[in-house]
């Protein structure tokens, strides 16, 4: 039997002058060295997500899409959107019987759940305006670990093993995931990975949207009945956003503007919160945890009916971050009482679960820069489908369309005409890869996977140490609640609110419903003294922070 590997694991890490968070040992320990080599944090972002690639198969991808957010030392911001993309040859009710109901697991796994991937075109674009180092420098540890493999965790030997039924359906043989059963310590070898990373080392984005790569992803199209053509791998382009940004008290906030959610969301909560004095309510007491679910309630309304792909859909983003909108958002609040979420809806004006498998990445290099990045397959291994001669899964991410208005998708959420499956539009994501300042200094970067609950859990982190005093571990590892407006209840994990906050809670006509765990933040903080301190989530056992 294999020894489980020996790999430096580091949760809570204080450094004076880099740091890198990561969901993987093996990947944190690359961008710090991508960093002592003279790397910047954009350089160690890019080899970092490429690491990920290989060492965290389920939600580290090739096949998938992602949104970075960063903020240089000098205070300017920028943000990349590298979202996927529906094929050219989607349409609205692609996911419908005849009856027009919902086709099950049809936008979820197989060949035709995928969207066209961005991560290669997202990463290739911003290391050409920002990077430092060259390509080669920051692929060649990635091939490395593909080639001569690496040593499985525990945790990684049960993702394996519980899905293997998923890849035998959807993969022949040659998959190196199909197995028996996987053991921590295993060597997990990636051959065709190495030589994918290679033709990108060596051709940049074509090594990836055409050549051998694209052939491959085409062949699993013909053979799967997928609809991702040519046309769609080499017309995909990443996009330049603004960052959202907006003051909270004495912070400056920085956060991803569509086609994610999360930076809209994020604010609204924010603004919302501002005028209460939730600091003297106290860590989850009765007055918080109902005011911040109340809050999160109005604010995923918001998000089923007006966000969006702004390429394609008109998101009112100044109206709902508004004061004024805002403030006639909470008109209905009572502090004695839940509003039933079946009498809110979206906001009225005039228009002028992503999952563990999403990951995430903070790094803060020697200059001051900060990255901010959530990528993701959407679910874990996303379709399941193995490009046999790419190495790579592809993503499920059509799923995140609205399939059909009013029906949830995976992770419980609902939407509606924005978020409509479109040819060649980008899907809503609830990532929220966000960089926060205080006082005009760099304070904190963080960012999630967890599906619907990403939003809720950046903006307790925050309040968490903002508002509640406390330090960056315990700010990341309390336990967690979530509200998304529907299902109508309070998702926690188990022991979050006792048995009395309950109760009043309960009285005041809330619901729960316990979940395993909510998010699994990776953040960076800027100390008083100047230091870095870095957290890795407990709840995923393989989190690590690495700096100097």
């Amino acid at each position: 039997m294999p020894e489980a590997p020996n790999y430096l694991i580091q949760k809570n890490l204080v450094e004076d002058s880099v740091m890198v968070v990561s969901p993987h040992p093996l990947a944190s320990e690359i961008g710090r060295d991508i960093l002592r080599a003279g790397g910047n944090a954009i350089d160690a972002a890019v080899a970092v997500q490429y690491a990920i690639a290989v060492v965290y198969p389920r939600a580290g991808n090739l096949g998938g899409g992602g949104f970075m957010v960063i903020r240089q030392a000098n205070g300017e911001n920028a943000a990349i959107d590298y979202r996927e993309k529906a094929p050219s040859k989607a349409s609205r009710d692609m996911y419908l019987d005849s009856l027009g109901n919902v086709i099950p697991d049809l936008s979820t796994e197989g060949h035709l759940a995928a969207g066209v991937p961005g991560t290669v075109s997202g990463l290739i674009a911003v290391h050409e305006k920002y990077g430092k180092l060259d390509l080669r420098q920051l692929i060649e540890p990635a091939i490395k670990l593909a080639a001569e493999g690496f040593s499985i965790t525990e945790t990684e030997a049960s993702r394996l093993n519980r899905f293997q039924e998923a890849f035998q359906k959807y993969n022949g043989p040659d998959c190196p995931f199909v197995k028996g059963n996987w053991q921590a310590g295993e060597v997990l070898k990636q051959t065709k990975l190495a030589q994918t990373l290679e033709r990108i080392r060596d051709q940049g984005k074509a090594g990836f949207y055409a050549g051998p790569t694209a052939e491959a992803i085409l062949t699993e199209m013909q053979q799967g009945n997928g609809i991702i053509s040519l046309e769609d791998l080499q017309g995909y382009e990443a996009r330049w956003r603004t960052p959202l940004v907006r003051p909270y008290k004495d912070y400056q906030v920085i956060s991803m503007p569509p086609s994610s959610s999360g930076g809209v969301a994020l604010l609204q909560m924010l603004e919302m919160i501002e005028p209460y004095p939730i600091s003297t309510y106290g860590f989850h007491s009765v007055e918080a945890v109902h005011l911040m679910a109340e809050i999160e309630r109005r604010v995923y309304a918001d998000r089923a009916e007006h966000l969006g792909d702004t390429d394609f859909f008109d998101v009112p983003i100044d109206t709902l971050l508004s004061k004024n909108y805002l403030t006639n958002r909470m008109a209905d609040f009572s502090p004695d009482s839940a509003t039933v979420s079946a009498s809110i809806h979206a906001g009225n004006f005039t228009i002028g679960l992503e999952s563990f498998e999403t990951t995430h990445t903070s790094v803060v290099d020697l200059e001051g820069n900060a990255v901010s990045v959530t990528t993701t397959l959407n679910s874990n291994f996303g379709s399941k489908v193995w490009v046999d001669e790419g190495g790579f899964f592809l993503n499920n991410e059509m799923d995140d369309f609205s399939v059909k208005p009013g029906v949830p998708n995976q992770f419980g959420l609902v939407g509606a005409e924005a978020n409509a499956i479109a040819p060649n539009k980008r899907m809503l994501s609830s990532m929220t890869p966000t960089i926060i300042e205080k006082n005009g200094d760099l304070f904190m970067v963080l960012g999630s996977p967890g599906g619907s609950t990403i939003i809720t859990a950046v903006f307790q982190v925050f309040i968490n140490v903002a508002e509640f005093g406390m330090s960056l571990d315990q700010a990341v590892n309390v336990k967690r609640f979530h509200h998304q407006w529907l299902p109508d209840q309070i998702l926690m994990e188990e022991g979050t609110l006792d048995t009395a906050t309950q109760e009043a809670l309960a009285a005041k006509g809330h619901q729960f419903h316990e979940v395993g765990a909510i998010a699994v933040v990776k953040a960076i903080q800027k100390l008083p003294d100047g230091r870095l301190q870095g957290v890795g989530d407990a709840r995923n056992a393989d989190d690590d922070a690495k700096g100097f």
